[in-house]
């Protein structure tokens, strides 16, 4: 079931068109990937997604409802959560308090319930207590609970900023470069967390620079390149796509010295 999805979105900032034309889908219980090179207009598909940035033209759509003229606290109300590129934590509290901030958030905006997430099925109707234990436990914080975020390595802080997210119970999830700043081993265990929650019904829009992770973790891939999408498909649809392989992954022929696009080039 489609949760997310794009109507031919354009962002303009003044004479320049950042994110031109873009549809894509974001299904409930998959990962969805958006990946492309450096100042594709990936971060800015995500701002115009949440509303940080009016979308010039087009529509966002969630769960089949029009919400393109919504503030932001209103989409994150709705259900749509995030994560950023420049890891987003409070460092003098705990991780268990940063994580009550979301629960808090999520009180203060109705008194509305929202639905339990199918992540924590069994609990019932759980206290905030149980809930956070619930979250501290499916992200492996529980050792770190009473630890200050800032004093944590990069790899347990965006764990952290992720349960912040998991915490305001979100049905869609938009993640801008999760795994930055991971290592090899931390890695791979956050993409098996990202396919246990996509498991339970959520969906996740996934932008991400490592590309083994994008090709392990999402179901379909969108490519990005100067604000229009190039190819979307399956993970091995997109790694056979010509232009792809010319805009993005580097594969193709290697540039001479000092030609252009002869250094690596990263997801932004």
């Amino acid at each position: 079931m489609t949760v997310l999805e794009l109507e031919s979105l354009s962002v303009r900032f003044g004479g320049h068109l950042a994110v031109s034309d873009a549809s894509l889908r974001v299904e409930g219980g998959r990962v969805t990937g958006l990946i492309g090179p450096n100042g594709a207009g990936k971060t800015t598909t995500f701002n115009a997604i949440c509303g940080v940035v009016p979308p010039s033209s087009g529509r966002v759509l969630l769960d089949g409802k029009d919400i393109s003229s919504a503030g932001t606290h209103q989409r994150a109300r709705l259900g749509i959560g995030r994560t950023f590129q420049r890891l987003e934590v409070f460092g003098s509290l705990s991780v268990a308090d940063n994580i009550r901030v979301g629960q808090e958030i999520r009180r203060s905006w109705s008194r509305r319930k929202a639905a339990l997430p199918q992540y924590l099925d069994g609990l019932g109707d759980p206290s905030p207590d149980v809930e956070l234990a619930a979250i501290l436990t499916r992200l492996d914080l529980v050792a770190l609970a009473d630890q200050p975020v800032g004093a944590l390595p990069t790899g347990q802080a965006r764990l952290v900023e992720l349960g912040r997210a998991l915490a305001a119970r979100p049905s869609v999830l938009l993640l801008d470069e999760p795994a930055s700043g991971l290592d090899e081993q931390e890695t791979d265990a956050f993409g098996d967390l990202l396919l246990q929650l996509a498991s339970h019904g959520l969906g996740i829009l996934l932008v991400e620079h490592d590309v083994p992770l994008v090709m392990r973790v999402c179901e379909r891939l969108s490519v990005l390149d100067f604000g229009q999408i190039i190819a979307e498909g399956t993970p091995a649809e997109v790694r056979a796509n010509e232009a792809v392989l010319s805009a993005y992954l580097g594969t193709g022929p290697t540039p001479a010295p000092g030609a252009p696009g002869a250094a690596p080039v990263e997801a932004q």
